[in-house]
């Protein structure tokens, strides 16, 4: 699949999360974070998110709504996701991963970093999470476990500011890193609208 690259435009777009919610894509007030995982029951996958969920408030701070996207069926995901206080969507036939050039690959697994995140001990909770509330540890209708991450972070215009490629099950932005990319972003974006491309004064710089 070919890959995005920062500059790019996506095609504005309604998602409908796994509560039937209506998520704007691009957001016309907001960076989107979205994040493309893995399948429902994916321990790495939860591990991350529970971790984006105990910091969402500064994830909002920052100005970043937060979409995750999994490649499995809403049914799957309610058990895992349901709970997330951010947008949930399903995308069972890979729609989305085919627009934004997300992959699978043996690398997913196979690669070291790939191990270290089940021996966290934090996994076990929430792999006990799902199961209490009815879903599946493992892979189904059609899910894989050679699927790999990817992270964009899109600004109200549809660009895509900031994108990675994951090259393996856990590689993925880390809260911090995320919201400095938006930090970065709204500096630069903050001196062009100042300074213009040239570095010429357009206005009073004032905040």
């Amino acid at each position: 699949m070919p890959h995005l690259s920062i500059g790019d435009t996506i095609a504005p777009r309604v998602l409908t999360t796994i509560r039937s919610e209506a998520v704007p894509l691009p957001d016309p007030e907001r960076l989107v974070h979205l994040q493309f995982r893995r399948y429902a029951g994916c321990p790495i996958c939860n591990l991350h998110l529970r971790s984006v969920a105990r910091r969402h408030d500064e994830i909002r701070a920052a100005g970043i709504r937060e979409v995750a996207i999994f490649h499995s069926p809403a049914e799957d995901m309610l058990p895992h996701q349901g709970d997330l206080p951010f947008a949930a969507i399903a995308d069972p036939e890979r729609l989305l991963y085919a627009e934004f050039g997300v992959e699978a690959s043996r690398r997913a697994v196979t690669h070291p970093r790939a191990w270290s995140a089940p021996l966290n001990p934090r996994v076990y909770g929430v792999v006990l999470h799902g199961l209490r509330n009815g879903g599946s540890p493992g892979p189904r209708h059609g899910e894989t476990v050679l699927g790999l991450p990817a992270d964009f972070l899109i600004d109200p215009a549809g660009r895509v500011v900031a994108l990675k490629y994951g090259r393996h099950a856990n590689d993925q932005w880390s809260v911090d890193e995320l919201i400095e990319l938006a930090v970065t972003h709204r500096d630069l974006t903050w001196r062009f609208s100042v300074l213009g491309s040239d570095g010429q004064a357009l206005r009073p710089a004032s905040r």
